[in-house]
Formats: C-alpha cells, sequence, structure tokens
C-alpha cells in the first residue's frame, strides 16, 4: 500500500513538473518581455500552487534553467546526429553547429533574456554552455589552420549571446535570416582559409 503511494507520487510529481515546463516555455515564448512572467503567472497556467514551484525548482533562477534545458534536449539530439553524417566536415559542421544554436536564440530569445534577468547572466557557469563549447572545440580541433581551438571556441559561442542577438534583432530590427548570414561570414573569416572549405555553404 505503501509502495503504491510513494508511486503515485513520484507520478503527481512528475506530471506537475510537466506542466510547470509546458506552462512556462509557453508563457516565455508569447511574452514581449522577460520581466512580464511572474511565478504567479506560470503557478496558474501549470495549475499548481506557487509553493509547488519553488520546492520543485528553487527559484525562478532554477526554474528557467529547467525550461532551457528541455527544449535544448532535441536540438543536442539533432546536433549528435549530424556529426555521423558522412562526407561532412569539421569546417562544416562548426558552421552547422553554431547556426543551429543561433536559429534557437533567436526563437527563444526572450527565454534567454529571462534566464539573464533571473541570475543567469554569465553563460560560462550555464551546464548547456559546457557542452556547446566542449562539442565545437573538438569539432574545431580538427579544421586545418585553426590554432587554439579552446580560446576560438569561446570566442565564436561569445558572437551569439543572447543578448546580443535580441540587441541586433529587436533593437537594430536585423532580420534572422541577415543575422544568420553574418554569422557564417563571421566564421569563415575566424577559420580562414583552408582545404576543409566547403565549396558551398549548406541551407539549413
Amino acid at each position: 500500500m505503501a509502495q503504491r503511494s510513494e508511486r503515485a507520487e513520484r507520478a503527481d510529481a512528475l506530471r506537475n513538473r510537466e506542466a510547470v515546463l509546458a506552462a512556462s516555455d509557453a508563457l516565455f515564448a508569447a511574452s514581449g518581455s522577460p520581466h512580464s512572467v511572474s511565478m504567479d503567472d506560470i503557478a496558474a497556467a501549470a495549475g499548481v500552487g506557487k509553493g509547488t514551484l519553488f520546492r520543485r525548482f528553487g527559484d525562478r533562477a532554477g526554474l528557467i534553467g529547467a525550461v532551457i534545458a528541455a527544449r535544448l534536449e532535441p536540438l543536442h539530439q539533432t546536433v549528435r546526429e549530424a556529426q555521423d553524417i558522412p562526407g561532412s566536415t569539421p569546417r562544416q559542421r562548426v558552421l552547422d553547429l553554431l547556426d543551429a544554436l543561433l536559429r534557437f536564440k533567436i526563437e527563444n530569445r526572450h527565454l534567454m533574456s529571462a534566464a539573464e534577468d533571473a541570475g543567469l547572466s554569465s553563460p560560462y557557469q550555464a551546464e548547456h554552455y559546457g557542452w556547446w563549447y566542449e562539442i565545437l572545440r573538438a569539432e574545431l580541433d580538427q579544421v586545418p589552420g585553426v590554432h587554439g581551438a579552446d580560446f576560438t571556441a569561446h570566442a565564436l559561442l561569445a558572437a551569439i549571446r543572447a543578448d546580443l542577438v535580441a540587441h541586433l534583432i529587436d533593437d537594430q530590427k536585423m532580420t534572422p535570416e541577415g543575422l544568420r548570414s553574418s554569422l557564417a561570414a563571421y566564421i569563415d573569416n575566424a577559420l580562414g582559409s583552408s582545404s576543409d572549405r566547403p565549396g558551398t555553404r549548406k541551407e539549413a
């Protein structure tokens, strides 16, 4: 009897977690500003008490971090699968990897801005930053002519910080396509000329 009750409690906790993540995701996606979404709003949309949010996620920063991690997981899987595509070069994989991350940040810039507002402003402390850094550095190690893959990986990721993406899209009115094109040109310059250079860049 006690075991059944414990399983039921775990199932309820999982349902609550999924409901909170889904509600948070939807509210941040629809918001015009990260400041406009409160913990009260999220609790009401998820159908749970505000105390549940704090018990499950610790604070606003913890909740936002969990939402970002959930949204990034499908992208991580796509990147892993792309590494196994026959005939792809390290240089092309660097371009595709950063383009995929840029598109994620464009589409989720309000959520990423909310993370910065909640005290997650240093990307270097975020678990997902470490994941992107390691996979990018490993690819750069294989690109002919690239020296200092460690620094280059950090520098390229800095070019698509969430606050910069939001500024260029929302304040400077740069189009997503224009930003992606500018990033591709910047990466091409940073990597320099190489026999690994693809003839044409693949469209996403």
